[in-house]
């Protein structure tokens, strides 16, 4: 997989192939195919990777019930932490994921697997907060935050700042005011906005 992601960034998803990739890492064609049937699988065990990768330094800052938005601070700032060694890889890779119908799209039916990890850790972010949520929105919040995740990962993909210091920015300047909206689903006046709201979402889904 490692070789794979080298040689994605190297030379583009598309001219990449199976045979590149065991050559590169040593292995014969056969040996490789018989691990991963497609570079798509490889794909999948990365996008795997680094979910759990996330998972796991989530899991102590995650331990303890908190604030919703200390909480949801720590998932957002660790995924793109967890991503930044691949930020060079990512931008080429990017005009695969997202093409309908890929299955490379992290909404992808063959995503399936690492896209309810990434969600697991956004589930226990709700799970664990201490802050009062709204019970009609708190079924679909954590689908709700995977998408802004979703939505940050795309702009970090293109972000070109040092180091990614705008990435930052907008998960640092975001989590408040996702914090806000989330407790303005509680007002009653506007609880009859967040409810139509959430049927389009679910419609639209």
């Amino acid at each position: 997989m490692q070789t794979a992601v080298r040689l994605f960034r190297d030379q583009g998803y598309d001219k990449t192939t199976m045979r590149g990739i065991a050559q590169a890492a040593g292995l014969s064609v056969g040996n490789a195919y018989y691990y991963f049937p497609s570079k798509d699988h490889l794909v999948q065990e990365f996008y795997a990777t680094i979910q759990e990768d996330a998972a796991r330094a989530c899991a102590e800052p995650l331990a303890n019930p908190g604030p919703f938005d200390e909480r949801l601070r720590v998932a957002f700032a660790t995924m793109v932490r967890t991503m930044s060694p691949y930020h060079a890889f990512a931008g080429k890779f990017i005009k695969s994921a997202v093409e309908p119908g890929s299955p490379l799209s992290p909404f992808s039916p063959e995503s399936a697997p690492a896209r309810e990890r990434a969600m697991s850790i956004l589930r226990d972010v709700v799970e664990g907060s201490t802050t009062k949520i709204d019970p009609e929105l708190r079924a679909d919040l954590p689908e709700l935050l995977w998408l802004c995740q979703m939505g940050i990962t795309l702009y970090w993909v293109h972000d070109s700042s040092p180091e990614q210091q705008k990435t930052d920015l907008l998960v640092d300047r975001a989590v408040p005011l996702i914090d806000r909206l989330v407790a303005l689903a509680r007002v009653p006046g506007l609880r009859s906005v967040n409810r139509e709201a959430l049927k389009l979402y679910r419609m639209l889904r």
